[in-house]
């Protein structure tokens, strides 16, 4: 009877430690001005699958701020960036996604946005104001956006810029394949059910490397990462963790087996003080709960998945 219940614990185990990095992590995301309607469009709809995919990653949508056309002005930039710094505290996490045309003259780098352009400089200060014991993820998805990279390093923040540096400045495709990259199979690489900043950023390269391949052109692009432990950072969550980190009654079955688990460990530091029979004793009836929660989890993912599949049942 103990056997098989434990069968289930590494699996639960895994899911809810992959779950519990979500609680303190903050994203905003802003498209900037496309100038044309083409890349107006464009970088809508890559906005909008980058913050899609970041409410799977926080487990909470209302973490996940999205600013475009005409919401994204400077003055809510600076609001959101404010916010981020008074709300932020030791151990969360800031994930700030940009996604656009940029500019630079030589000195300065400059965001298109409606009004006055906002500047590298004006952004770097209001990052600055973010407490430093708040990890960073600063992801610059447009031309020119190299400028940055070296500017904003800090110990505390990963940079990813669409470009090597501020001479790069075509239109760039950087954005979209990251936003792909959040919804990619492929991108996972190890096959976790997470999308990292480091296997988000693999994915986009490759894709955009493959894409100046196949149009026979020179490559106008050329990513930067800049800083330490990108995969620390994860942007998206995939099939059961991404169902995990946002279905309400499978996050509340994920509380009750961090409740388990304590009594879990509570009862494995006895070990030595009790005769086997009495660690067997108790150790059975937490195994067991454990078991009977796993069954609840797959009596609710077979639900989601039914409903997935519009009332009929998913075949394996």
């Amino acid at each position: 009877m103990i056997a098989a219940p434990r069968k289930l614990l590494l699996p639960l185990v895994a899911i809810a430690t992959c779950a519990s990095a979500q609680a303190a992590t903050q994203v905003l995301v802003i498209s900037g001005l496309g100038g044309e309607p083409q890349f107006e469009e464009r970088f809508v709809d890559w906005g909008q699958g980058v913050a899609r995919a970041s409410a799977t990653a926080t487990g909470n949508a209302a973490r996940v701020v999205r600013l475009s056309g005409s919401e994204a002005s400077r003055e809510a930039i600076e609001q959101r960036l404010k916010q981020a710094a008074d709300q932020l505290k030791g151990g969360d996490q800031f994930v700030l996604v940009l996604i656009g045309h940029g500019s630079f003259d030589g000195s300065e780098y400059r965001f298109n946005i409606p009004g006055p352009d906002i500047t590298g400089s004006q952004i770097l200060a209001m990052l600055d104001r973010i407490p430093e014991s708040v990890a960073q993820l600063l992801v610059v998805a447009t031309s020119t956006s190299g400028a940055v990279a070296d500017k904003w390093a800090k110990a505390n923040r990963v940079v990813i810029t669409a470009t090597k540096n501020g001479g790069e400045r075509n239109a760039v495709r950087f954005g979209g394949y990251w936003a792909e990259a959040l919804t990619s199979d492929e991108a996972d690489r190890d096959k976790d059910g997470s999308v990292t900043a480091q296997e988000a950023y693999d994915f986009a390269v490759r894709r955009v490397g493959d894409a100046f391949k196949s149009d026979a052109a020179i490559a106008s692009e050329h990513a930067r990462l800049v800083g330490a432990d990108p995969a620390r950072f994860v942007v998206a969550r995939l099939g059961a963790a991404a169902l995990f980190a946002s279905d309400a009654q499978l996050i509340a079955l994920r509380d009750q087996q961090a409740g388990i688990e304590r009594r879990l460990a509570e009862v494995r530091a006895l070990k030595t003080q009790l005769t086997q029979d009495q660690y067997f004793d108790r150790l059975e009836p937490v195994l067991v709960d454990l078991a009977r929660l796993g069954e609840k989890v797959d009596a609710r993912l077979a639900a989601l998945r039914v409903k997935d599949t519009g009332g009929a049942s998913a075949k394996p």
